[in-house]
């Protein structure tokens, strides 16, 4: 007998997300549709962290599907964490995020520089 496949569990919001984001990425999107995207993202830390590190990074997350490099990190994330790898994983973030916004100050009073000349 064939073993089908269990149904995935999804709630009202992740659906609603998918569905913003690919209407965002067609260029379809309209204003209330980027608000609501906006509110959901902003209700989810993980899911906000996520999209500041791939706004700040993107080179990171356009790489191809059948990049070896990926699957070796996907590979990396299945195996157990310990507690010592998720406090260098945690300050990691906190550097980069700090890292992040001194880049953004650095182009923020560069651009009001230019602004004054």
């Amino acid at each position: 007998m064939h073993q089908h496949k269990q149904p995935e569990r999804r709630t009202f919001l992740q659906d609603r997300f998918d569905i913003l984001i690919k209407r965002q990425k067609e260029g379809k999107a309209t204003f209330n549709e980027l608000t609501e995207l906006d509110a959901i993202v902003n209700a989810d830390p993980v899911l906000k962290e996520k999209f500041i590190m791939e706004s700040l990074f993107p080179e990171d997350f356009n790489k191809p599907e059948n990049d070896p490099e990926k699957e070796k990190d996907i590979v990396i994330q299945k195996q157990r964490v310990s507690l010592l790898n998720q406090v260098k994983a945690f300050f990691g973030r906190i550097f980069t995020l700090m890292a992040a916004t001194i880049k953004n100050a650095v182009l923020i009073s560069r651009t009001n520089q230019a602004a004054f000349l």
